[in-house]
């Protein structure tokens, strides 16, 4: 067999049902062996929205995403690598080139790849070999899905690919690393033990959980060690799912990136922070700040890169389910459990909420009323600005589970259309929103034929403030002028029709219910929302609600 054949093959055994990505000259050889049809491949418009795809697909089908590239098409691929990388998504990032022995001889395609691929991968492989091939596939999976996931880039040459395998070379693949977690560490008992003498003794605890309990599917954890010792529960804007927030403990997202004022006020009356699976970064933090720096903390997460890392705190380096099991028995193995008397009473909160009639839409009502529409498996997709902190704040999580997906590695517009096409293939049974401001939607907006084509199903809400409005309100925060931020408003709805989509407008609180029922059913559909600027409605969460209001 040739390296293209042999490449899908070890693909294959690894349980690989989808590949995103466009062909090129570099890839030819692989798209005549894809035809074959054992693995579905799904082309894109954009190499970098195939990477979102695939890390949305990774996010929500616990196994490592596939996406392929052709040679100068790696380029595009680096931002949504980039956030994969921030945001520990395991994906194989396949990418071809110009043949081995064309590399000094000015390729119109060829670069370094490696070079560009180094710094946001766990590893960048080249292949120079037909027989390398399987132990790199087997080294790329075993990466991608061990402690701290995230990407590995394979560099295939187009000899490689169109080379014969000769000889007897291992092809056997590695099962256990098809999924992730591939292992569960056990962080060291001895910490683990004065961690436990730390909540016993606390008064007012508090877990805040991030992405990696949803990496660990820790959740059922989660809610027994609150439930045990009645402690409350909070979430980061990634981590938003590792509880339900009808919940009783239930505080919702706290920080900077969804945090509302009776979240981050538990968490700053709380004499123990519990943080799991959280790399503590400057957004779900709000700056270091929530918490702030002198708390007692514990700390867990799989990576000794982010325990201790911002905080001074009891750091236990394991997986966050295996090492919140031993916590529990360590607890229940105490012969006297007082649980926590902690009042909690959002209800006041959410009765100061503002939700008075505007003049176009007030994105408050607008998501109560999505939440009411939506199935309780429905996954909710949202790019940086509105749509992300109205539903981190205000779109209470029916379930557990991974039915949430912020791209807030590294906060790049253009993610949630599609990365909603990945969520339609790892969840095909259920509805997928995607939330977009109409700056997100002009970096991505030829998927929408990809959504059309692949006939998803999927509601893109196009939220349409005319700008730039994330960076239009801190501008207005910072004291300065607004420079660069507006742009005019195409007619989207005639945009999403002419790709065969149904489209809706909303331009007022009195449309949302009937247009939104029509848009769920005739999907795949997109709604235009109008809403004002971040800087003219502030959301009532932080940071601009200290700023503004």
């Amino acid at each position: 067999m040739n390296g293209s054949r042999l490449l899908l093959s070890l693909l294959k055994d690894y349980d690989i049902e989808h590949i995103f990505g466009l062909p090129g000259e570099s890839s030819i050889s692989l798209y005549d062996q894809l035809k074959e049809g054992e693995i579905r491949h799904i082309v894109t418009r954009d190499e970098r929205n195939a990477v979102y795809m695939a890390d949305a697909y990774a996010k929500l089908t616990y196994k490592p995403g596939v996406v392929e590239g052709p040679s100068v098409g790696s380029v595009y691929m680096l931002p949504g690598v980039a956030e994969a990388y921030k945001s520990s998504t395991p994906l194989i990032v396949i990418t071809t080139d110009a043949p081995l022995y064309g590399e000094k001889e000015n390729y119109l395609t060829a670069l370094d790849q490696t070079s560009l691929f180094r710094p946001i991968t766990k590893e960048t492989i080249t292949i120079y070999n037909i027989q390398e091939l399987p132990h790199a596939i087997r080294r790329a999976f075993r990466l991608s899905t061990s402690g701290k996931p995230g990407p590995v880039h394979l560099r295939i040459p187009l000899d490689i690919l169109e080379g014969e395998l000769e000889g007897n070379v291992e092809l056997k693949a590695q099962k256990e690393f098809s999924k992730y977690p591939a292992q569960r560490p056990l962080a060291d008992k001895e910490m683990i033990k004065k961690a436990v003498n730390l909540i016993l003794r606390s008064e007012i605890p508090v877990i805040i959980c991030g992405q990696g309990v949803l990496y660990s599917m820790a959740w059922d954890a989660v809610i027994e060690l609150a439930e045990l010792l009645g402690i409350p529960v909070g979430t980061t804007i990634t981590g938003k799912g590792c509880i339900p927030e009808t919940h009783t403990l239930s505080i919702g997202v706290v920080g900077g990136r969804g945090g509302t004022s009776f979240s981050n006020s538990i968490v700053d009356k709380s004499d123990l922070i519990i943080l799991v699976g959280s790399n503590t970064d400057s957004a779900n933090t709000y700056n270091w700040t929530i918490p702030s720096r002198g708390k007692t903390i514990i700390h867990i997460d799989i990576s000794e890169a982010e325990v201790g890392n911002n905080y001074d705190s009891i750091n236990l380096i394991g997986d966050a389910k295996a090492t919140l099991r031993e916590i529990i028995n360590e607890i229940k193995s105490n012969e006297k459990i007082n649980k926590k008397n902690i009042v909690l009473d959002g209800n006041v909160f959410e009765q100061r909420l503002s939700e008075e009639k505007r003049e176009v839409v007030n994105p408050l009502r607008f998501i109560k009323e999505l939440w009411n529409l939506s199935p309780e498996d429905a996954v909710l997709i949202a790019d940086p600005g509105v749509g992300a902190i109205y539903t981190a704040a205000f779109y209470k999580a029916k379930r557990a589970g991974r039915y949430f997906v912020f791209n807030y590695g590294v906060g790049g517009l253009g993610y949630s259309i599609p990365a909603s096409v990945g969520a339609n293939f790892a969840r095909p049974n259920s509805l997928i929103f995607s939330l977009s401001g109409d700056g997100s939607f002009g970096f991505s907006a030829g998927e929408l034929e990809t959504i059309r084509r692949v006939n998803a199903n999927v509601v893109i809400i196009l939220f349409n403030n005319g700008s730039y409005g994330w960076i239009r309100a801190e501008m207005r925060a910072r004291g300065k002028d607004i420079v660069g931020t507006d742009f005019s408003s195409p007619d989207y709805v005639k945009i999403a029709e002419g790709y065969g989509l149904s489209a809706y407008k909303i331009t007022n609180d009195e449309e949302i219910s009937d247009t939104l029922k029509r848009a769920i059913k005739n999907t795949p559909s997109l709604v235009e929302v109008i809403v004002e600027p971040e800087d003219k409605f502030v959301p009532p969460v932080m940071p601009w609600s200290k700023r503004f209001l």
